[in-house]
């Protein structure tokens, strides 16, 4: 066994010497190759912790072992191409996807409504790919309804496939497909270009104002990261994003947003978190009820002249300006809750200076988050009330679980006059969600909508118009 520092022993040096008469490398090398063989070990991160431990014996430099793991992985990169069949150029290959199994009972205060009770699923699988010179390739399918009124996918909002029609096959559709170039990477800046359909560029609180999470834009995102030290992360976040594409005019409908955040880190207890987001929708008058999947309502329409009510548009143009926190305290322990235990605060304020206070063009949502679900054991319990006013944001991005009863959809909607539940602006209520994860991999959900219209619609003389509704949602979502 090799001495404690501090401690000689005459004959060991000789021994060394005599065996090993040039550089130590080699033998210290083949020392750690032997550790490394009798462990088995495949992969780099379990390398790390091996050469990491050595070096802390003193049986390697840090040199040394920065050169073993380099030659490490080169080998098994060489080794993981030959194998998989994978170009050279590939350096990562990671799968994800998640599985979540829902009953969804909606029930109404409004006597002309009938409860709803639905079985459903989600799934989704998806994998991204390392290549070198720090780019990555994303690619993620979904599930989507076949049968849905908004078209083969049910939009741009939802995952969720109804169990119904005697088990006849699902569809499944292209959620995702972008690339990803970090141009720029140092231990305080980063600098990532993203292009195609990608993941939420922006950052939005879980149940709080913003877009729908299974949101999935398509374009150009632009992402700057600033760390001025370990305890604090600036970004600034900017994008391009298509929203529909005419084949007979140039004024395609777009959208233009950039946000800045701060996130720090104050104490091993306490963090924040600042944003502030601004969002651009252009040429909104080509955004029509039959333009693009008409899945949410509560703007106010006008209907060109010589159309009808398929094409009715916005009244007034979006955009909004947001700003957002977040504090949040990290305890020790919690009830039943292993480890830290977190307690956050947030809240969120949008205003829509392009429509005038009397179309209520503001929005604001203040939640309340216990917990934290995710690892075994774990348990969140959240709460969240949300008022969005009816030209705050344009309906069709926002989160499409919001909503309440309409006696009726005609009128400043123009959706089709049909009554019954739709999602979208208009709409205020509270959002209680408990979540519990027995597994790492299993998280089990409770969560409960008590909503309502702001502006319940007009209807004839002795109908009723009580817009209350509740929507109870039981869940299990598996993740791998």
């Amino acid at each position: 066994m090799l001495a404690s520092p501090g401690k000689t022993r005459p004959h060991f040096p000789r021994f060394r010497l005599a065996l090993f008469p040039m550089n130590p490398l080699p033998y210290r090398g083949c020392l750690a190759a032997v550790w490394l063989a009798a462990a088995g070990l495949a992969f780099a991160q379990a390398n790390d912790a091996l050469l990491h431990k050595l070096v802390e014996k003193g049986i390697l430099t840090t040199d040394e072992a920065k050169q073993l793991q380099a030659e490490s992985n080169q080998n098994f990169t060489t080794a993981h191409a030959a194998k998989t069949g994978m170009p050279e150029w590939v350096t990562r290959l990671q799968f994800s996807g998640d599985l979540r199994v829902r009953f969804n009972s909606d029930q109404f205060a409004n006597a002309t409504a009938v409860t709803r009770d639905r079985w459903r699923y989600r799934a989704r699988f998806g994998w991204l790919a390392t290549l070198k010179d720090d780019f990555e390739v994303g690619l993620r399918f979904g599930s989507g309804d076949l049968d849905s009124p908004l078209g083969p996918g049910g939009g741009a909002l939802s995952y969720y496939q109804t169990l119904q029609n005697n088990a006849a096959k699902k569809g499944v559709f292209l959620d995702q497909a972008f690339g990803r170039w970090t141009a720029w990477r140092t231990d305080a800046w980063k600098l990532a270009l993203t292009a195609g359909k990608m993941p939420e560029p922006f950052e939005f609180s879980e149940i709080g104002l913003g877009f729908d999470p299974d949101y999935t834009p398509e374009g150009l995102a632009l992402h700057l990261e600033f760390k001025p030290s370990a305890r604090h992360t600036l970004r600034w976040i900017n994008a391009f994003l298509v929203l529909d594409e005419l084949a007979a005019a140039t004024d395609d409908p777009y959208l233009l947003g950039s946000q800045v955040r701060l996130d720090s880190m104050w104490s091993k207890q306490w963090s924040t978190s600042l944003g502030l987001l601004w969002l651009g929708f252009e040429n909104t008058d080509r955004l029509s009820n039959s333009a693009v999947p008409n899945a949410n309502v509560g703007n106010w329409r006008v209907i060109p002249a010589g159309t009808n009510a398929l094409d009715a548009v916005p009244q007034y143009e979006f955009a909004p300006v947001m700003v957002d926190a977040a504090v949040t305290c990290r305890f020790a322990r919690g009830p039943l809750h292993p480890g830290p235990f977190p307690v956050r605060v947030s809240g969120a304020y949008q205003y829509n200076p392009e429509a005038p206070a009397s179309a209520h063009n503001y929005a604001w949502s203040g939640g309340l988050f216990l917990g934290k679900a995710g690892k075994a054991g774990t348990w969140e319990l959240a709460y969240c009330y949300k008022w969005i006013g009816a030209n705050a944001v344009w309906e069709e991005v926002i989160d499409d679980d919001f909503g309440g009863y309409w006696a009726s959809t005609a009128g400043r909607n123009f959706a089709s006059g049909a009554r019954g539940f739709f999602t979208g602006t208009n709409a205020r209520g509270h959002v209680t969600r408990l979540s519990y994860s027995p597994r790492d991999f299993l998280t089990l959900s409770l969560r409960w909508y008590h909503l309502g219209l702001i502006d319940e619609p007009l209807v004839a003389s002795g109908t009723d118009a009580d817009s209350t509704v509740d929507r109870f949602m039981v869940e299990a979502d598996l993740r791998f």
